[in-house]
């Protein structure tokens, strides 16, 4: 049997597109190192090309413009650590490029629409995520960026999201059941907020889950509602509310973690790092140095950034599980 420290773990973060995926996906970058960590975008496994679709009526959302067999045999090569030949496809021109060499490596990241959609590839993942984001702060995203950077109008990228949401309720959403950790992006509950700059964020964690603990609150199982704002947390109005405890999704019991409102002073995140338990974190205040490291990336002020680097933590303890030389007797799943 090869060595557990040869053991190539996969990560699997799906979501909608404009959902914060490359934001989450820089944040793992910071905990792995770029030499470590190979991201793969499952929009190179389209079957059909941007004409393709067009002509039979179905949108990149739809399993039958994806070749999951090919997914499933190209993710399972890598984790037996032999390189593939992946396809590319080309966001610019809408077609299929020819394909590039990839070789296996520590951390395999696959991220897209469907990571979690095909039991197959499901049960090669060793950790998954699902960005969850509500539809009226999507809308306001998708308005921030599409019509700064791409010039489109409002009516356009409502019509577009309307145009996806038949597709994405049917085909991305369900991924959300099988996730280990899901971060939901909602409204604020503080304050009426009608452009939604301000945002209630909660980590929804999977209990029972083998190589993964979840992170809580004062004390693990209670129901805790925390204000931390006061003398050790600068907080203007409507401030922040922290809020842990037990719930259930998709049948699953799981831990809710939860941060309502943004943080003034963000190195003062070190205060509610205190309070948290489990992290991961390999010292006191690396929670709070991660999120510093990078205070102009979207969500660094509200518990967007805060749960993406906590995620991040609890991935690479995984890895460390996983790669640990004393397992080396465990079996590895093929």
């Amino acid at each position: 049997m090869s060595n557990q420290s040869d053991r190539i773990v996969i990560i699997g973060v799906a979501g909608d597109s404009g959902c914060g995926k490359s934001t989450f996906l820089r944040r793992l970058t910071d905990l792995f190192g770029e030499e470590f960590m190979t991201v793969i975008c499952l929009d190179d496994y389209h079957s059909l090309d941007r004409k393709g679709r067009k002509k039979a009526g179905v949108t990149a959302l739809n399993p039958k413009a994806n070749n999951f067999d090919l997914m499933y045999e190209q993710i399972k090569a890598l984790k037996n650590g032999q390189a593939i030949d992946k396809p590319i496809y080309n966001h610019e021109t809408g077609e299929l490029d020819p394909p590039e060499r990839v070789e296996p490596n520590k951390v395999i990241v696959i991220e897209g629409l469907h990571p979690l959609y095909d039991e197959r590839v499901r049960e090669l993942i060793d950790f998954g995520v699902y960005l969850d984001i509500s539809d009226t702060v999507k809308i306001q995203w998708k308005i921030q960026r599409d019509m700064a950077e791409r010039g489109h109008t409002y009516e356009d990228i409502l019509a577009s999201i309307n145009a996806r949401k038949p597709d994405f309720s049917a085909y991305i959403e369900p991924q959300r059941e099988f996730a280990d950790v899901v971060i939901q992006v909602l409204p604020t509950n503080l304050i009426e907020d009608k452009e939604h700059k301000i945002l209630r964020v909660r980590l929804v964690q999977k209990e029972g889950v083998e190589d993964f603990d979840p992170v809580y609150l004062f004390d693990e199982g209670s129901t805790i509602d925390w204000r931390p704002c006061g003398r050790k947390l600068t907080c203007a109005y409507p401030g922040i509310k922290l809020y842990y405890g037990p719930d259930s999704y998709y049948g699953h019991e799981v831990s809710v973690l939860e941060v309502d409102g943004q943080f003034d002073k963000l190195d003062e995140m070190i205060y509610i790092e205190q309070h948290l338990s489990r992290t991961a974190t390999k010292y006191a205040g690396e929670m709070t140095e991660l999120l510093l490291q990078h205070k102009d990336y979207p969500g660094s002020n509200n518990g967007t950034g805060l749960f993406q680097v906590l995620v991040g933590l609890k991935m690479r303890e995984t890895y460390e599980r996983l790669t640990s030389p004393q397992v080396v007797e465990e079996a590895v799943r093929v």
